[in-house]
């Protein structure tokens, strides 16, 4: 359970306690060295916001009564959705000169999206929400 103490606080319990002068600056010192220390840890990137792709709109029915399947995917809210299939298609390329990928090469976006592990999608910019494809629901957009 930590909370915050006010600076001021602590000094003047630490002079109650009749401490020494040096040895309070010391423990300051000290203290300050540790929360600069703390900070650089805590200097982290931001969070990316992502964004998730599929749903297909279909007012003029061209879809309707076809089955189609798919993926959920995320990615960056900055990059185009066009470029999902670009980043498992390239984490498929990398997986597969891996001893493992040379054993059982994955050969379509659907093994790439069940048998590619993440560190390899996560390093394109790619993360596969759904292992198992999903059925697509065409919608006409209408209330």
């Amino acid at each position: 359970m930590s909370k915050k103490v006010d600076f001021d606080l602590l000094k003047a319990v630490m002079q109650r306690q009749e401490l020494d002068v040096r040895q309070i600056a010391r423990i300051f010192e000290e203290i300050n060295q540790e929360l600069a220390a703390m900070v650089d840890d805590d200097d982290k990137e931001p969070a990316i916001k992502k964004q998730f792709v599929i749903l297909v709109s279909d007012p003029r029915g061209i879809l309707t009564g076809k089955d189609l399947t798919g993926w959920v995917l995320q990615i960056a809210e900055s990059e185009s959705p066009a470029t999902a299939e670009a980043g498992i298609i390239a984490a498929t390329r990398e997986f597969n000169t891996t001893p493992k990928g040379r054993r059982l090469p994955v050969k379509t976006i659907a093994e790439a999206c069940e048998h590619v592990p993440s560190r390899f999608l996560k390093s394109h910019g790619v993360s596969v929400r759904t292992k198992e494809p999903v059925y697509v629901v065409a919608t006409s957009n209408k209330l």
